[in-house]
């Protein structure tokens, strides 16, 4: 039998994002839960530097889909991609290619930052792990070629690790699965000191 992961409180598991990588990363573990996507805005505040940033915005949506439940542990999620300080989001199909000359053979940060949220005991739980990437030198033909599959253009920093944006990758230091976008170590090492799952337990629900 298949392994899978089981909840100790009895109460329902919620992942907070409506991204499909981060629902198929707990999938992968076994993770039983249900999405319900937040409505928070994403946007900087004045003198915010980029891990106060996602810790403040994966509270804010676990927190936004909590105001609506009971009895459920919310998960919150929020990544980002540094440059020099510069902080890349999800690209347009005009600025793709502008962020991937800028990657281009230098080392970029991945930070993802996650809140745990309980909604009875309003236990709030939040923590950040960042990923450096190293990408290789770029030529014009890969960046176009690439920009031209519209993989860039819902992802933070313009490509996907997971995906066909692996050929650009040449080294990495850190959480793979941060940079897909949840670091799913550190996530359920939380999940179970919280009491919020346990795994490879025979008596899963």
């Amino acid at each position: 039998m298949i392994p899978k992961t089981s909840g100790l409180t009895g109460n329902k598991i919620i992942l907070a994002s409506s991204s499909p990588r981060r629902k198929e990363l707990l999938r992968q573990i076994g993770l039983r839960f249900e999405v319900i996507p937040s409505k928070i805005e994403e946007s900087f505040r004045d003198g915010e530097q980029p891990v106060e940033y996602v810790l403040r915005l994966a509270e804010e949506k676990a927190i936004d889909v909590a105001n609506n439940l009971k009895c459920s542990w919310i998960i919150g999620a929020d990544t980002i991609v540094v440059l020099d300080g510069e902080v890349m989001g999800k690209p347009t199909k005009e600025d793709a290619c502008e962020m991937l000359w800028k990657l281009s053979g230098k080392e970029h940060k991945v930070i993802t930052g996650f809140c745990i949220f309980e909604t009875d005991t309003k236990a709030c739980i939040k923590d950040y792990v960042e990923t450096r990437v190293r990408f290789k030198e770029l030529s014009e033909e890969e960046i176009t070629g690439y920009t031209k599959t519209e993989e860039p253009f819902d992802k933070a920093g313009g490509y996907a690790i997971q995906g066909m944006g692996s050929f650009m990758v040449k080294e990495i230091k850190g959480s793979y699965t941060n940079v897909v976008g949840l670091p799913v170590c550190e996530l359920v090492e939380v999940l179970q000191r919280l009491g919020a799952i346990t795994l490879f337990n025979d008596g899963a629900r």
